[in-house]
């Protein structure tokens, strides 16, 4: 009864407390200028903009997730109508550019750093996702929409950290399984193919609000998870810790180690330790523990794959040479 008042409630204040509905929301995107080339320049305060950017914005910055590639920078002309990110119930969004809104609906949601949301409806991007209302529900870049739990968040007062037990997820049948583990994490129980059952005593029924809960957890917070293997349960306590790669960074375990890649495999950050290694920005990953790895994902379905040390083969200038990393 009182779910179908709060509908009732919702419909109410969508249809009579925000007109003209998405035509302002088009409107309010070509007045605030939130759509500059490839990037997005939101108002979301009288002073300042949040922005969805690949190259540095030109401005004072206030604050920079680099997973998401999300700035917070100040508003000279201090728009006078910034959007609000609403976490209330909506019965309607819709994707919106400076052109056009079409309405749609979220077909999977963002899990964790790794993948963004998929919409259904689509127009030319970056766009914002917003309701009637013109509140923020989502950014959308070319990739996928980031989430307005993923905004709120960077939007708030908590410095840009994500916390990592090591696993990364995926939704199969139902359920939640362990799609990789990180065999650098000292003590990692986990294993791929691991069923998430419990997590903190709640059942865990998707990897999107499961990996949003890590994420958002605080580095050094303890975990209680109970996991199905080989037809056992197990209940494993772990204790979060920072998070390096996923998003726009690469994901595939090494970044815990100061290697970072790019969609080819080409080394294009490093520690000073690796260095001392031999390797140098631009070698190319070529195998991980003898099998030849073409991208990110198949390096991260391979490299756990080790016990003393990971082998990896790269190739510079048409010349092959081994580092192995414990």
């Amino acid at each position: 009864m009182f779910r179908l008042f709060t509908l009732f409630t919702l419909l109410f204040l969508n249809s009579f407390a925000c007109q003209g509905g998405y035509n302002s929301c088009i409107s309010k995107i070509k007045d605030s200028h939130t759509i500059q080339n490839n990037s997005l320049y939101i108002p979301v305060a009288k002073h300042k903009l949040l922005v969805y950017s690949q190259i540095k914005p030109d401005a004072k910055i206030l604050k920079y997730d680099p997973f998401l590639s999300l700035y917070l920078i100040e508003d000279r002309k201090k728009f006078p109508y910034p959007f609000d990110v609403n976490m209330r119930l909506q019965l309607g969004t819709a994707i919106v550019n400076e052109k056009i809104a079409k309405e749609g609906k979220i077909l999977a949601n963002q899990i964790g750093l790794n993948r963004l949301a998929h919409y259904n409806a689509k127009v030319k991007r970056p766009a914002l996702i917003t309701s009637s209302c013109c509140s923020l529900e989502g950014i959308a870049t070319s990739q996928g929409i980031i989430q307005k739990e993923y905004i709120r968040r960077f939007l708030s007062k908590v410095p840009v950290v994500y916390s990592d037990i090591g696993i990364r997820v995926k939704n199969e049948k139902g359920l939640v399984f362990v799609s990789a583990s990180n065999p650098y994490l000292k003590n990692n129980p986990f294993q791929k193919g691991d069923c998430i059952v419990l997590h903190n005593g709640k059942r865990v029924k998707a990897a999107s609000t499961f990996a949003r809960d890590i994420l958002f957890s605080k580095v050094g917070s303890t975990h209680t998870i109970k996991i199905k293997r080989n037809g056992k349960f197990l209940t494993l306590k772990v204790k979060a810790s920072k998070r390096y790669g996923g998003g726009n960074i690469s994901d595939t375990f090494l970044e815990q180690k100061g290697i970072y890649f790019d969609k080819k495999l080409h080394i294009v950050k490093l520690s000073k330790k690796y260095k001392l290694y031999g390797l140098l920005l631009g070698d190319k990953l070529l195998q991980v523990n003898g099998t030849t790895v073409k991208n990110q994902e198949e390096l991260l379905r391979y490299i756990e794959k080790f016990k003393d040390f990971t082998s990896l083969l790269f190739e510079r200038r048409k010349f092959q040479f081994f580092v192995n990393i414990k």
